[in-house]
Order: C-alpha cells, then sequence, then structure tokens
C-alpha cells in the first residue's frame, strides 16, 4: 500500500524531489515516539522528569526522594546544611537503569531539610570526588564571598495561579519586546524580576508590544554570557530575584495582555564541571557526545546526545516545567540551526540534497519534532519559534505534515542586511530591488519573525542601527534645539528602516529592549577589562523619558508604527503588492492589506506632485508620516489632505508630495 503524501510536500512542490528524505524524517520521529510510549507511557509522562528526577515531596511516603542518573559513577552522597555537610552521611543506592536514590523521611529530617538551606551532592567517579549540584535542581546560588555556585532546597508555598486565565491564542499578530532581566533597569546594578514587573512591563505596554521575549532566565555561571552558558536548566536565575518573583512577573505581564516567551537554550551547555551537569557521573558522555562531537568549537560549550532517551527526558521535561510551573506561553528556541547540523549552521547548503542529507544531526532534529509537538500539546496555543539561519525545509510545518512544528522562524537575513548596507554602501548606492527582495525573501507558509536589529547588534564589537546611522553624534547632538546633519540622517532612516522591516519582512515583529528608541549605549557586560562595571550593562530610560531630547521621537514613532500596523492587520495578511519601483528617486512604492506605503529613500530628491500607480480609485488620508514634526521630521507634509486617485488612461494614479528621507502610510476612505 502506497504511503499517503505528506503535506509539506503538497505545500511545497520545490520539496518533491526530497520526497523520501521527508518521509524518512517522519519516520524517524513516529519510531522514536513509539519508542516513549512503549518505556515511558507517552510524551506528556518522559516530561514528567523533573518530578521524579531531583528533589521532590513524597506525599505517599510522606518524605522526601532525591534521585539522580548517573550510570557511571560509582557512588552519590547528599549533603548539605541538613547533614552538616557530613561527606558520606547520606548514601544513594542505584537501579539497574544507573539511577541513583535516597528517600529521607519527613519525621526525621523535618527540622533539618529545610526551605533555604544549601545543599550539593558528592560523586565518586573515575575523576575521584567531586562536590556537584544535582541535575534538576531548582534554584542555585551564588555565594557572595567565593563565588561559588550552590544548590538550594526551594519548598516555597504553591504560587496562585487560578486567577490568570491568559491564553497567548487570544493575539492575533505578536508584537514581541526582547528583554534581559538583569540590565533592563537604570541603575549601574543587576535588575530583578520584581523592578522589571513594576517598572519595564508598563513600558512594553504603553508602546504597544504585547508579547515579551525574556532572556537569560536559565541559570548560568557567567553573566557576561548573555544567558547562553547554560548550566542549571531548571533554575531561575537567582541573581534576578526568587523563583516566585519571575512567577510574579509573568503573571503580572499576563494581567496585562501580555504573553511571555523563554529563551530558552537546549542546543548546547557550558563546560563547566562545577555548576554544570558536564562529567557528572565521571565519564565524558554522559549527557553529551563523546569526543569532538560532543564540542561546539565556536560557542566552547558541550553539546548533547539528543539519541539518548534519558537526555531526551531531561530536556523534554525542561519544557514541561518551564510551561506549566512558570505559564511560560512558548519558546524561542536558540540555536536551531547549531543543533540540526554537524557544521553548526557554518558552512553554505547550496542544494537542496544537502538539507537533508551532508551532516545533518538526525537526532537533533527528531528532539526538535518531539520538543515541538510535546509543546503544542500542552498548550495548543503555545508560540514555538526557531532561531535558524540554514533555512531547513518544513521547520514551520506541523510535525504530522512531515515537517519540525515550529510556528516562526526568525528572519535572521534581514538584520543583517541592514548593516550590510549601512557599512558598505553610500545612501544614494542603495538598490531598491535588493531591499525589497531581501524583505521578501520567504515562502508564504512559512510564519516570520522579522527584525530591523539583532540584540546581538547591541553587544560590544557591534553597533546598533542607531549607532552606526550616528555614532558619538549621538552623545553631542541629541537636544531638540541642536541641529545636526547626521543625526537628522540617523534618526529619518531610523524609522524608515523599522516601518519598511515591519510592513514586509513576516507575520510578527520583534525588537530588542531600547533599540525603540535609538539607545545609544552598547552592552558591556562586568568584565575584569571594564573594571567589573554596570555603566553599559543597562538600559538608560531617562533619556527617552526627557522632553528635550530626540529620543522622543523615534519612541513616538514605533508606538504609531505599531498601533497602525496592528490595528490594520498587516502581520497576518498576505505579501505586499509591489506598485512602484522608482531607482532614479529611490522610492518604493507597495500595497499590503489595503494600505498604500511609499518609501523615499532619496538623500535629497524631494518631488511634488509625484503620481504612481494604486489598485483601487477613491480617497485616501495619510495615516502616518515619518517626517511629521512629532516624529522628529520637517513637517513639509500637510497632514489634513485627502488624496484622490484619477484615472488618466493609464490606471489608477495618487499624486503625493513624495518628500526625501520620508515613509508615507495612506487609507482608504472612500
Amino acid at each position: 500500500m502506497a504511503k499517503k503524501k505528506l503535506k509539506l510536500i503538497e505545500q511545497d512542490p520545490w520539496l518533491e524531489p526530497s520526497e523520501k528524505d521527508i518521509q524518512e524524517r517522519f519516520e524517524r520521529y513516529e519510531a522514536k515516539l513509539k519508542e516513549i510510549e512503549k518505556d515511558f507511557g507517552g510524551l506528556s509522562e518522559i516530561a514528567n522528569g523533573y518530578k521524579y528526577f531531583g528533589i521532590n515531596y513524597d506525599p505517599k511516603r510522606k518524605g522526601w526522594s532525591y534521585r539522580e542518573w548517573a550510570p557511571q559513577a560509582k557512588a552519590l552522597y547528599l549533603v548539605g546544611d541538613f547533614n552538616n555537610w557530613q561527606q558520606f552521611d547520606h548514601p544513594l543506592t542505584k537501579n539497574e537503569y544507573g539511577i541513583w536514590e535516597l528517600f529521607l523521611p519527613e519525621d526525621d529530617y523535618k527540622n533539618t531539610l529545610l526551605h533555604g538551606s544549601k545543599i550539593k551532592v558528592l560523586v565518586d567517579s573515575e575523576k575521584g570526588l567531586n562536590y556537584r549540584i544535582p541535575a534538576y535542581i531548582t534554584r542555585v546560588v551564588q555565594d557572595d564571598d567565593t563565588k561559588n555556585f550552590t544548590g538550594q532546597l526551594w519548598f516555597a508555598k504553591n504560587f496562585e495561579w487560578s486567577d490568570d486565565p491568559f491564553d497567548i491564542g487570544q493575539i492575533d499578530e505578536l508584537f514581541i519586546y526582547e528583554s534581559h532581566i538583569g540590565m533592563a533597569q537604570e541603575k549601574e546594578a543587576v535588575g530583578s524580576y520584581l523592578e522589571f514587573a513594576e517598572l519595564i512591563l508598563p513600558r512594553i505596554k504603553e508602546a504597544g508590544y504585547n508579547a515579551i521575549q525574556l532572556m537569560a532566565v536559565q541559570e548560568h555561571p557567567y553573566y557576561g554570557s548573555f544567558g547562553y552558558h547554560v548550566s542549571n536548566f531548571f533554575a531561575p536565575s537567582s541573581r534576578f530575584g526568587t523563583p516566585e518573583d519571575l512567577k510574579y512577573l509573568i503573571k503580572k505581564a499576563h494581567q496585562m495582555g501580555i504573553g511571555v516567551i523563554l529563551d530558552i537554550v537546549h542546543s548546547h551547555t557550558v563546560k563547566n564541571i562545577i555548576e554544570g551537569i558536564n562529567q557528572f557521573d565521571g565519564s565524558e558522555g554522559q549527557y553529551f557526545h563523546e569526543g569532538s562531537r560532543g564540542d561546539h568549537p565556536q560557542w566552547d560549550s558541550k553539546l548533547f546526545d539528543y539519541g539518548k532517551p534519558e537526555v531526551l527526558r531531561f530536556l523534554l521535561s525542561n519544557i514541561k516545567y518551564w510551561l506549566e510551573e512558570f505559564h511560560f506561553d512558548g519558546f524561542r528556541f536558540d540555536g536551531v540551526g547549531s543543533m540540526m547540523y554537524y557544521h553548526h549552521g557554518m558552512e553554505t547548503i547550496d542544494s537542496r540534497e544537502k538539507y537533508f542529507r551532508q551532516g545533518v544531526e538526525w537526532d537533533a532534529v527528531t528532539y526538535l519534532q518531539l520538543a515541538n509537538q510535546l509543546t503544542h500539546q500542552l498548550n495548543k496555543n503555545a508560540v514555538s519559534i526557531a532561531e535558524d539561519v540554514t533555512g531547513m525545509p518544513g521547520l514551520t510545518s506541523k510535525v504530522d505534515d512531515g515537517g519540525l512544528g515550529f510556528d516562526y522562524r526568525l528572519g535572521m537575513g534581514i538584520p543583517d542586511f541592514w548593516i550590510k548596507l549601512l557599512k558598505e554602501y553610500k545612501d544614494e548606492d542603495w538598490n531598491i530591488h535588493e531591499m525589497w527582495q531581501v524583505l521578501n525573501d520567504r515562502l508564504s507558509h512559512v510564519k516570520t519573525v522579522t527584525y530591523a536589529e539583532s540584540h546581538d547588534q547591541a553587544l560590544v564589537g557591534d553597533k546598533t542601527l542607531a549607532f552606526r546611522l550616528m555614532d558619538k553624534e549621538m552623545y553631542f547632538h541629541m537636544h531638540k534645539e541642536d541641529p545636526d546633519m547626521i543625526v537628522e540622517r540617523g534618526v529619518a532612516l531610523h524609522k524608515m528602516i523599522r516601518l519598511f522591516t515591519i510592513a514586509l519582512g513576516g507575520q510578527a515583529y520583534m525588537n530588542f529592549m531600547g533599540n525603540e528608541f535609538g539607545h545609544p549605549e552598547w552592552i558591556d557586560f562586568p568584565r575584569e577589562g571594564n573594571n567589573w562595571s554596570y555603566k553599559y550593562c543597562r538600559r538608560q530610560w531617562s533619556l527617552v523619558d526627557n522632553p528635550e531630547l530626540k529620543y522622543q521621537y523615534l519612541a513616538a514613532f514605533d508606538k504609531a508604527m505599531i498601533e497602525v500596523i496592528k490595528e490594520h492587520k498587516i502581520m497576518s495578511s498576505l505579501f505586499g503588492n509591489q506598485l512602484n519601483m522608482d531607482e532614479a528617486n529611490k522610492t518604493i512604492a507597495f500595497e499590503r492589506n489595503h494600505l498604500i506605503f511609499v518609501f523615499n529613500f532619496h538623500p535629497s530628491n524631494s518631488i511634488p506632485d509625484y503620481k504612481f500607480p494604486v489598485p483601487r480609485s477613491g480617497a485616501y488620508r495619510l495615516i502616518l508620516n515619518s517626517d511629521d514634526a512629532t516624529f522628529g521630521g520637517h513637517g513639509r507634509i500637510d497632514p489634513h489632505t485627502t488624496y484622490v486617485s484619477k484615472n488618466d488612461g493609464g490606471g489608477n494614479k495618487l499624486s503625493i508630495y513624495n518628500t526625501n528621507r520620508t515613509a508615507q502610510v495612506f487609507e482608504r476612505v472612500v
């Protein structure tokens, strides 16, 4: 009996020559799912690992169990404040599956095994005796004096979620505000979950964003890693507060109609022996591949062996833990391209066959399918975003259709394109046809998160769009009464680039905090090279709050831009329909969901009575104008003018004042 053709192939006929590869990819997933159902009882059941491993209270046995998977270890001993750190007083016993266990009766330990007390596990292995932090620990704290990390028992009362009816499925289009908790405040110190909830969430709501993407939540030993070298996957970083503080933040966001997406790192983990899970049982290949396959050369980190059942249990449990215990509304999966290929996305994939046959890490692909299936099984409306630059076919198609199951991919080429344009070309040499092509370079069924600049560009060694446009002039000429040609150009192009990106680039939009108002400072985490300073590891909200500075212009435009895009459902509409491409005047006109967008990128050409075709006759009004004085423009265009399209024998045409370095948006009113 012939197998039914997967829907992914029907969606994209270009993939027909690779039908066998895609079918085999799906069959690998099905085989792994059946294996999980046989051995664990199902996908949701294997993801209950966090309730089995680590330290959990058992109400039936009336006590605490501690379990750890460490198949190559010789012995494990639980130590901590509860037993005055006596090394060998509390040994664990090992079963045939390499799982070690210890039970502590409540009657014997209720006065010593206390909430907030410190804990570690002493592992005897081929590496000798080493103190380790339990792999499934839910709280890790750093000693102020020694700077060492230690596990902490966390027996807090149940958090009240019953009055949190939020469902991210209520949000039609995502406008994501990407944030880092620690550097979200203006103070020269690490910000907290509670400060973010009280001080930053209202700003996000006011600016029009309806989702936040939180970075660096999973515990990581080095603050400057931006959260990417995770050590303790189930522990919200204690730098920012308690687990309940994070839950409060999420609940408060939900009350404001804001979804919360976790930047989850399952692509690699820190090499650290003391803080992380590397060589936990003394072997090289417990959680990871042995040899060079287990090392990421660019990231200096360890790579998971996604084919092992206990590794799957660890990572899938991590997904369920964040969704169910913290009510996150989904994930942005870090480093998906790195996971799927042995070359970690560093090689050019220049043929269809290479997507499926050259250097593919099949176990990682299967894991991503399982992870997305679990995510949507637990919350059908959860958002799953892939950080992938490879363009793996089927990335955002449903798993049952032959895909990997993500809801969105990041349009990573877009911010790279803007930086390349600004670095390598003069304004008058910008290629408007290339600009159009890059912003529309996606398949209709591949939902894309578009963004004008990446958080990576804000880090030391690179520049944000604003800083690249205006550079040092931002420090001297951002007062509203201080005219400056460099700043004037920068403000104008900053607005245009963002509107062009959101109007054309995808089905969701993302901004990194502070970029909406052109934050002038880079991100430099405290380190030895800057004398452990927090001066550049913060966001200067006072700049945008100051009515005398031009940052207000950029923030006001960003808010107005999002209002227009949101009100007219631009993100969820079909591709933009090109109306006019005028190379001489660097002008692009297009229609998307009945709005007319006109961009004049020319440095100097302003054209009165500029005619271009529109699809429908009638009267039009200007609803957004980047040249408006409210947004720091020159105010050259009358906002009250009614524009009537006329048919001069060559179709309907609109006549406008097409001012240089200006974006205009028109709505048909009659």
